[in-house]
């Protein structure tokens, strides 16, 4: 699984101002280390990713980890499938919140 891009966090970017080590552990733990182990592959690890912060409620985090989903390989159809099987298990209201994420970023201009 070596053909898979390399995974690169934005923690120094967007809080190494305000925040060093979160921008620190983000960059070099959670994504230099966690995000590129071989173990599993990048698209997988989106799959998952997203299944969480939908079930969590996480709107914030989800905006940036569809794009990264779709990077990674994963389709736009295959997101909201996982959605909309991930709000039977969450509840609908984050379903629905997760699914309202989707269509912000899918939705044809």
């Amino acid at each position: 699984m070596t053909d898979q891009p390399k995974q690169v966090g934005g923690g120094r970017k967007t809080l190494g101002d305000f925040a060093p080590k979160l921008a620190d552990l983000t960059d070099d733990v959670l994504f230099a280390d966690v995000w590129n182990r071989t173990e599993l592959p990048a698209r997988d690890r989106s799959l998952i990713t997203v299944a969480v912060l939908a079930t969590g409620g996480d709107t914030d985090q989800l905006r940036f980890h569809l794009g990264r989903a779709i990077e990674n390989g994963l389709t736009q159809d295959e997101l909201i499938e996982a959605i909309t099987h991930v709000a039977f298990y969450a509840g609908w209201p984050k379903g629905m919140a997760a699914m309202g994420v989707a269509k912000e970023l899918f939705a044809p201009e």
